[in-house]
């Protein structure tokens, strides 16, 4: 099993899929001569030529549209928007098209696309570059939305992707592209809708999706030290989601806390709380935490990014006033 990053496995998540099915195609804006933006394509133009990976005028709601387009026909698009901050400009594309043609056409028209795109703060982008809207795009029925934390997910959930007949939002994090892991090779796919227990215990849940599963792991170790052994539970799959993985630690450990990067009002950890709260209340000895954002647009300063964004110690913080430790 190969070690790589997470941008090399998309990569080669990319150009397995391209060598297997002739309608897989990219387009993106600088995915071709440019590479990417975060070198996710690094060598696929050369490789498979002008006509599959396609560089697109900086036109969100155009491309969005023409990718929507093709996927009608029967291709199957995969579209890398820049940052999940310029999706906002497609949304009437993603979600008023991709995610009802089906149901509105009988059934008769999938839309088998992808849209791959980063989020997150932390790298002094400001307010507008460091969001982390992938609730707004969970919310709405049609769509499938998915956050890979780890390499080995990044790789097996973007060919699960490429193979549905949905149109799926496959969210990335700034921050992830150079971390490193194991990665099957070859065929290699993770099912949506599977959460992951990556670390086990018996005192506290603590779930989370994406970069935070990563500050979840380095918070439980630290609690390992003062006594406490905390669970992680990676959520991946955000809609679908697998509740019946997060009850099931719920009754191993009778605590449970949220950790997100966004705004934690009507966030993804408000529809997991109520979720897991009305489908395991009895095993419940407390009422399950948050730890989210702070409620502001990101701050440039380096300082007041750091305190806008959960670090580690505020989930140590919180892992400790759940469990009434000094």
């Amino acid at each position: 099993m190969a070690i790589m990053t997470y941008r090399d496995a998309l990569n080669q998540a990319l150009r397995e899929e391209m060598l297997r099915d002739e309608n897989v195609y990219l387009m993106g804006e600088d995915i071709g001569v440019f590479e990417g933006a975060y070198k996710v394509t690094q060598g696929l133009l050369a490789e498979f030529g002008e006509k599959r990976v396609r560089d697109t005028p900086i036109a969100e709601e155009g491309f969005v549209g023409a990718a929507i387009g093709s996927a009608m026909l029967g291709l199957r698009p995969v579209v890398e928007i820049m940052t999940i901050n310029f999706s906002i400009l497609a949304m009437d594309q993603i979600v008023n098209n991709a995610a009802k043609i089906f149901y509105m056409f009988g059934g008769q028209c999938p839309v088998p696309m992808v849209i791959r795109t980063p989020g997150g703060g932390g790298q002094q982008l400001t307010a507008q570059h460091s969001q982390s809207l992938e609730v707004w795009y969970a919310h709405v029925p049609g769509l499938k939305v998915v956050a890979p934390a780890f390499p080995a997910d990044a790789k097996g959930m973007l060919k699960y992707a490429i193979r549905q007949n949905d149109p799926v939002m496959f969210i990335e994090h700034l921050a992830l592209y150079n971390t490193r892991g194991e990665v099957p090779d070859g065929e290699y796919l993770i099912e949506f809708g599977k959460a992951q227990v990556v670390r086990p215990g018996k005192d506290l849940s603590i779930f989370a999706h994406s970069r935070m599963t990563l500050y979840a792991l380095e918070a439980a170790k630290a609690l390992e030290g003062l006594g406490i052994s905390a669970e992680v539970v990676d959520l991946r799959s955000l809609r679908p989601y697998d509740l019946e993985t997060l009850v099931a630690s719920v009754k191993r450990t009778n605590r449970a806390l949220y950790v997100e990067e966004g705004w934690g009002t009507y966030g993804i950890g408000a529809e997991i709380c109520a979720a897991v709260t009305e489908a395991a209340f009895d095993y419940l000895d407390a009422p399950i935490g948050r730890v989210a954002g702070a409620e502001v647009p990101m701050p440039y300063s380096k300082p007041l990014e750091r305190a806008a964004i959960p670090s580690p110690a505020t989930i140590v913080a919180k892992a400790k006033q759940l469990l009434n430790r000094p």
